[in-house]
């Protein structure tokens, strides 16, 4: 590591970045062992992060991309309300550094403490203008809430038309001032929501990782003093010259991709996603200019939203060993047209481009960079998180399904796992028998739903589950027209099915159901990698898999 500036060796500078990733573990850690909804403690949809005084990440735990590349625009805004140590603030705004309203964001301040005179293990003083009030970083935690209000449980209508028929819009608001929970802020949360015990518990296991976080950094700073400030610079220094020289080792020009949403759950109708990337020495400019504009439903994406899956493509097509924080993202701008698709205007409805319109901003971005980083590019990902909400007054179980990933130039896919914009788990049956008044009838992978190459696509999964009372159940999902691409001569993967007793019903809906009703997800296959052997081609090419490629039917 360099360590240029900052006054750190490279084996000093290594021994407190991996001090402060390991803080942020720890924080995932804990908010995974103290929420009590499984979609946090099982799925694990949740991140935390560590970020300086001026707001810049300076490590996270690899938790959901999603999250964490969005968090930046948390922290910004809740800068604007100078918080202070003490103070907690919690949010979940899209248009003020939300990503949709599920994912609630805790953010607090971290002081050095008072205890300002302790001696370091270096022999040093801390330095005495830290003063106890002085703000050195933030703890920074989001998790997704299995509802948060709206018109639907699990608050993710397929139909919803805007955000407030989505769920409780938070602001930055100080849910904990000066080291207390405000007891209005949590109860007016919590009078918004279904299931409101398990809503608390998940919000204080927020609180308690972003204390832990200002624990350990309080002994760091007992450790290491003004070094480890230094460190808070160096590793986002090194980062940046890090991302910035595997940028130039790229080709110079403008590589363009197009692909499409598959309706917006008021209409069926396609949404183009047009991207313009431009790779010019150690920067990358990303312009969506040519995307549709905003629209009724809820697959709007929040420019954040955007930004984060471009900042994964980024992560992937340059060495992953790079620590993963705001260096990486400095030398790369990105670009869409107000009230367009993907940077919309309030009130849109937005819920479902955090899971679906970012899945598909990954895609293009990929596909854009293809010819620019052969190598690195791997081929078309189930492209969707195949959403399953299921729900009523009382509780609400949600889940993202996995499928198969795509093949890359070195091997096949994975099968049935989560791709691109999230890397959750997926339930097991045991804790979600458990947890709620729901049956698993069937949990298999789709077998040959991958395609075929010269490395195979991962294989999608099939989960059925009967709902043992009546219920409302929400489907957010994509690639039920459109199959993940194949990429270098490799064939596409099998599109995704959605039943409902057995009735295919379209990628987005939200239907009241009775007791006895199942419902079954067949997640997308990725797609292969490179031109397949002659042998598996002819197997591959005939009719027994169900689905791949558009339905006989024409219903998605």
């Amino acid at each position: 590591m360099s360590a240029q500036n900052h006054d750190l060796d490279p084996v000093e500078l290594e021994i407190l970045r991996n001090q402060l990733e390991s803080v942020a573990e720890e924080m995932g850690q804990v908010l995974i062992r103290g929420a009590y909804s499984p979609n946090i403690t099982e799925r694990r949809d949740c991140s935390t992060a560590l970020f300086d005084a001026d707001g810049r990440m300076v490590a996270q735990a690899e938790h959901i991309p999603v999250h964490l590349g969005a968090m930046p625009e948390a922290v910004d805004a809740v800068l604007d309300h100078d918080p202070e140590p003490g103070d907690v603030f919690v949010l979940n705004d899209p248009f003020a550094g939300g990503t949709h309203l599920p994912d609630v964001t805790l953010v607090s301040p971290i002081a050095p403490g008072t205890d300002t005179d302790a001696t370091h293990a270096d022999g040093d003083h801390v330095d005495p203008d830290s003063a106890e009030d002085t703000v050195l970083g933030y703890a920074v935690s989001r998790a997704h809430h299995a509802d948060v209000g709206g018109m639907a449980p699990g608050s993710m209508p397929a139909g919803a038309r805007d955000i407030q028929q989505e769920g409780l819009r938070i602001p930055p608001t100080k849910l904990v001032d000066g080291g207390e929970i405000d007891d209005g802020v949590e109860s007016l949360v919590l009078a918004n929501v279904r299931n409101p015990d398990e809503r608390r518990a998940d919000l204080r296991a927020q609180i308690a990782a972003n204390e832990r976080a200002e624990a350990r950094i309080a002994d760091l700073l007992a450790d290491h003093g003004d070094r480890l400030l230094a460190a808070f610079d160096a590793v986002v220094d090194y980062s940046r010259e890090r991302v910035a020289a595997e940028l130039r080792d790229l080709p110079d020009g403008t590589y363009r991709a197009s692909d499409a949403m598959e309706g917006d759950g008021v209409t069926d109708e396609d949404i183009p996603i047009e991207v313009a990337v431009t790779v010019d020495g150690a920067t990358v400019e990303v312009d969506f200019s040519g995307t549709a504009d905003q629209v009724a439903g809820n697959v709007n994406a929040p420019l954040t939203v955007a930004k984060s899956a471009v900042y994964f493509v980024i992560r992937c097509i340059t060495d992953p060993e790079i620590p993963p924080n705001h260096g990486c993202y400095e030398p790369v701008s990105v670009t869409a047209p107000e009230g367009s698709l993907l940077n919309p205007d309030p009130p849109a409805a937005v819920v479902g481009g955090n899971v679906e319109t970012s899945q598909r901003v990954t895609d293009v971005v990929f596909a854009a960079l293809a010819d620019a980083a052969p190598g690195r590019v791997p081929a078309g990902g189930q492209g969707t998180m195949n959403n399953v909400v299921v729900g009523d007054a009382d509780f609400a179980y949600y889940e993202t399904v996995g499928g198969g990933a795509g093949a890359n130039p070195d091997g096949d896919g994975l099968s049935g796992v989560q791709v691109g914009m999230t890397n959750t788990l997926n339930t097991p049956v045991e804790a979600l028998e458990a947890a709620y008044p729901l049956r698993v009838e069937r949990y298999a992978l789709r077998g040959d739903s991958g395609g075929d190459g010269r490395h195979r696509g991962g294989d999608g999964l099939v989960r059925s589950i009967r709902v043992e009372f009546g219920a409302t159940v929400s489907l957010l999902t994509e690639r039920r027209r459109h199959a993940p691409r194949g990429i270098a001569g490799g064939e596409d993967g099998a599109v995704g099915i959605n039943r409902i007793d057995g009735e295919r019903v379209p990628s987005k809906v939200t239907r009241e159901v009775d007791a006895g009703t199942t419902v079954t997800v067949e997640t997308p296959g990725g797609g292969g990698h490179g031109e397949p052997a002659a042998s598996r081609s002819s197997a591959a090419s005939d009719d027994a898999v169900d689905g791949r490629g558009k339905s006989d039917d024409g219903n998605d």
